[in-house]
């Protein structure tokens, strides 16, 4: 299994509305190295949800359960989108700050790109973060 970090403007498409949901496509990625991330991710690979913008903050778990295909909302035909379904919220948002603190995490793609709204998590770094929002690694 593979981990990975999806970004989502929280007053575009919040958690609440993902777990509400239960399952979504994720689509719209029109960045080629967040699409090269989107290709690489397999059925059954775990993901943080992450809200961008104001909160910065890890907040929940989505699995992916259908891998890349083409994306319809992208009338060029070069991009694609996976479908995620929600596994749960973290019972702490863990921030970008608490990340940015960490020596562990210097390297996260997180940190280091912050533009790029899909990204792998190493899994040393999964289980952190998860550790830190209360969630089972």
């Amino acid at each position: 299994m593979a981990y990975w970090l999806l970004k989502s403007d929280p007053d575009s498409y919040p958690w609440t509305r993902m777990a509400a949901d239960g399952r979504t496509a994720w689509d719209g990625v029109r960045n080629h190295q967040a699409a090269n991330n989107l290709k690489a991710m397999r059925k059954g690979d775990r993901a943080f949800f992450y809200h961008s913008q104001a909160d910065k903050a890890v907040v929940g778990i989505v699995e992916i359960v259908r891998e890349y295909h083409p994306d319809p909302s992208d009338s060029s035909g070069r991009f694609g989108m996976v479908e995620v379904k929600a596994v749960g919220p973290l019972r702490a948002p863990v921030t970008l700050a608490q990340v940015k603190a960490e020596p562990r995490l210097k390297d996260l793609a997180l940190v280091r790109h912050t533009r790029l709204s899909v990204t792998p998590i190493d899994a040393p770094s999964w289980t952190l973060i998860c550790r830190w929002g209360g969630a089972p690694g």
